[in-house]
């Protein structure tokens, strides 16, 4: 691939309104697709802000109606904000874009940079992402006394989460032992170019998920590089380092363009493909 630069937009009181990074990305998108500036890389804080990718379902939302921003990226709904680290990597990848390769590439990234924060991360399997492991199902505490194989959230499809108390907030997984996603990741691709990416939690306040269904998912929740660490993280430690890391797997990858089998050729053909976390 090409040299990687980085952008940083703004962060603390100069964080990037939604709209604004938006804007930005199309024109940063539409440059490198001309072939006018090399791949990069945006990089910021948000103010507060839910955004929502095309499979996000009604019931996944702010049940207070919170406003949400609808967006055109792959993946459901997420909260951006400070002390979250968004990147933006824009990017062009041999046609058809293998999608999953990229986010597997972005995933790798990040769970390089976590560990050098000591913090070990995994994939999890059908969860795009940077995940904490939680404990074994039958070493975590109950929740509100009850046995984890009755656990409403896996067997009541009408169960909501957010109106039963925190100890079923995703804020709260790490106490319950729990899986919890570290980064989430959603993107979107246009004409071989990337849009969109990833979102690290540094030492942002989580309880803002505790108003959604993070990534729709309803059995596991979110972390903290700083929650993980047990000490206080700033965004200008992580910087450099998530730089780095991406640099180093994005600049040494050698894409492939998406094999493509004689009878799906015609799927294969679109030119906007989108991947989520």
């Amino acid at each position: 691939m090409s040299e990687l630069r980085f952008v940083r937009l703004g962060f603390g009181e100069e964080s990037v309104d939604y709209q604004v990074a938006w804007d930005k990305q199309r024109e940063v998108h539409a440059a490198r697709f001309a072939d006018e500036i090399d791949d990069t890389c945006l990089l910021l804080e948000h103010p507060p802000v839910y955004t929502a990718g095309r499979r996000t379902q009604e019931n996944e939302r702010p049940l207070d109606g919170t406003p949400v921003v609808d967006v055109d990226r792959g993946g459901k709904i997420t909260w951006h904000g400070p002390g979250q680290l968004v990147g933006y990597p824009i990017l062009k990848l041999p046609r058809p874009v293998d999608v999953v390769a990229h986010v597997r590439r972005l995933e790798e990234a990040l769970i390089r940079t976590a560990a050098e924060f000591g913090v070990e991360t995994t994939r999890i399997e059908g969860r795009s992402g940077v995940w904490v492991l939680g404990d074994p199902v039958e070493q975590r505490p109950s929740i509100g006394g009850l046995s984890l194989d009755f656990d409403p959230r896996l067997n009541d499809e009408e169960f909501d989460p957010r109106l039963n108390g925190p100890e079923y907030a995703p804020s709260n997984a790490g106490q319950r032992r729990e899986d919890r996603k570290l980064a989430a990741i959603g993107i979107r691709v246009a004409k071989g170019v990337t849009m969109h990416g990833f979102s690290f939690n540094v030492n942002p306040d989580n309880t803002w998920f505790d108003r959604i269904i993070p990534c729709g998912i309803r059995d596991a929740g979110v972390a903290s590089l700083a929650g993980e660490v047990g000490r206080d993280i700033t965004i200008e430690e992580v910087l450099p380092v998530v730089e780095k890391h991406l640099r180093d797997v994005l600049e040494s990858a050698e894409p492939k363009p998406r094999v493509i089998e004689r009878e799906s050729a015609g799927e294969g053909a679109r030119e906007t493909e989108r991947a989520s976390a």
